[in-house]
């Protein structure tokens, strides 16, 4: 059948619209259907983890993101300047972000920078604190340069999926394409429609958090507070707060956020009687829902960020486990456009992916079970407090909050195969980032050795050979890098090229001149409702 798009994506937040990024860098057109319409200005995530912040740094969007932390400090900083005005005592800059475990903060003095795992980031490390409106309104940007056709104020009503593609139904008429990604939040309609199953534990909180207009604010704790009757945060923004009562999940999550329910949460769980919430700026209602879908796809549906798995907001991973979905996904369904995946390749999506969801699922319930305002949670919460205010357990929890353990199981002995590629400062003043912006998988040779390149000939428009120096890894020879910055094969020297034609044929298929050149650009094929682009380099 005839297509609008390759692929229509559900969703337009910061998951949809990386996701969409990296779709139209691989030159695969894409539709972006967003109900609302303009950028989301809901108070949400308010910072980016290693993963994230690697994935936009190897697209180039470094500048942007360093652009919006500058943004979020001037507004900390505001916030405490306040507090002083206010006759708060020990206020000081804000310490080097390092997150933090059901509300005990991790003290960034304590880290050990010195540990491997901290070592692969580069100047992407350098990034934390970055709201989740400003990451949208990047990737909004950045998907408007890369042609991305993103529909603003037009919903997803319903679709019909079948084996030669989908007839997507929507607020603005009909579209067909060949795959609809669902990346519509935690309520999605796609993946309701679509029949997902979604497993998973009941929740038991309701929380707010919102951006508030207030006065008796100077009778609140600064950052987290826990309470015989809940949690409170006030800060590290003016008007920030979160609330947190263990009653039960809210009544109705539709019904709008007011400055009455806003206020009356706030006076229960801080105590405070006189704090009055005069106006809202913007306010969110959340609880501890803890479900993952068992597969990311469904025939031609597929599922990515919050649509896929959902959970409480604290440890602030959802976002940045719903990027690490859109970049997984997006070279690997891009390949399967063009009709160039090997066999297999679209479903490692969920192999690789629904692990990490699942930890963060189990991340999120012991942080619940640690909040809890009842003695035995008090006690424990105690205990880990005590722990934090060592190096090691700071550093424990500083690299699973900021994802630099994470690692795919790939085939392959090498310590870094299946890691996120360290960025390598090379010889000529370039990093490895730097060669990642195309998109592109990236062979790297380090020694000169013409037998690497050769493995890599016919494979000219998937990855990039690039023969460079590394004085800082000596006994690194070399490393293929997938278009989404895992680490696909590595050697030490003189090892030689052992396994990178394996890793070559396992995630990129079969060289140019080894397959039939598939019909030209734009032309219909005989396989299951794809738009075949034909055999040519990219630019």
């Amino acid at each position: 059948m005839s297509h609008d798009a390759d692929v229509v994506v559900a969703g337009g937040g910061p998951v949809g619209l990386m996701l969409a990024c990296e779709l139209a860098l691989a030159d695969v057109s894409v539709i972006v259907l967003e109900r609302l319409t303009d950028v989301d200005t809901t108070i949400k995530a308010g910072a980016v983890n290693s993963p994230t912040a690697e994935a936009l740094y190897r697209r180039g969007m470094l500048p942007g993101l360093a652009a919006a932390q500058r943004d979020a400090y001037d507004r900390v900083s505001s916030f405490m300047r306040q507090r002083q005005a206010a006759g708060a005592t020990g206020i000081t800059q804000p310490p080097k972000f390092a997150g933090h475990f059901a509300g005990i903060m991790l003290r960034g003095d304590l880290l050990d920078e010195s540990d491997p795992d901290f070592d692969g980031p580069g100047p992407a490390a350098e990034v934390g604190l970055v709201p989740q409106e400003a990451l949208e309104r990047l990737l909004g940007a950045r998907a408007a340069e890369l042609g991305v056709d993103l529909r603003r104020g037009v919903t997803l009503t319903g679709f019909d999926a079948g084996e030669d593609g989908v007839h997507v139904h929507t607020s603005d008429g009909s579209l067909r394409t060949g795959w609809l990604a669902g990346c519509d939040g935690g309520r999605s309609t796609v993946r309701r429609l679509a029949g997902f199953p979604f497993p998973g534990t009941a929740p038991e909180i309701t929380g707010h958090q919102a951006l508030v207009e207030m006065t008796g604010a100077d009778a609140l704790g600064a950052g987290w507070n826990f309470t015989p009757t809940g949690t409170y945060v006030h800060g590290p923004v003016p008007g920030r707060i979160l609330t947190v009562e263990f009653d039960g999940p809210p009544a109705d999550r539709e019904a709008p956020v007011t400055a009455e329910e806003l206020q009356a949460s706030l006076r229960k769980v801080s105590g405070v009687a006189d704090v009055t919430i005069h106006a809202v700026h913007s306010a969110t209602r959340f609880t501890d829902n803890a479900r993952q879908v068992p597969d990311y796809r469904s025939g031609r549906v597929l599922l990515a960020g919050d649509a896929a798995h959902v959970h409480s907001p604290f440890g602030g991973q959802g976002l940045n486990l719903g990027i690490g979905d859109a970049m997984n996904l997006g070279w690997k369904l891009a390949a399967t456009v063009h009709g160039r995946a090997p066999e297999g390749l679209l479903d490692s999506y969920t192999a690789e992916r629904h692990p990490l969801g699942a930890w963060v699922l189990e991340w999120s319930r012991a942080q619940v079970a640690l909040m809890r305002p009842e003695s035995h949670a008090m006690a424990l919460r105690g205990v880990i407090a005590e722990l934090t205010g060592t190096a090691d357990a700071t550093t424990f929890f500083a690299k699973k909050i900021s994802g630099v353990w994470q690692r795919y199981d790939l085939p392959g002995d090498h310590p870094l195969t299946g890691r996120s590629a360290p960025d390598l400062e090379l010889g000529d003043g370039t990093r490895l980032a730097d060669h990642l912006h195309g998109g592109q998988g990236l062979l790297l040779d380090l020694t000169g050795d013409a037998e690497v390149r050769k493995h890599a000939a016919g494979y000219g428009d998937r990855i990039r050979v690039l023969t460079a120096s590394c004085p800082g890894r000596p006994g690194l020879a070399g490393l293929l890098v997938r278009p989404d910055g895992a680490t696909a094969w590595a050697v030490d020297a003189p090892g030689g090229p052992d396994g990178l034609d394996a890793a070559l044929r396992l995630w990129f298929g079969t060289p140019a001149e080894a397959a039939a050149c598939p019909p030209g650009p734009g032309t219909l094929t005989s396989g299951p409702g794809r738009i075949d682009h034909g055999c040519r380099p990219r630019s």
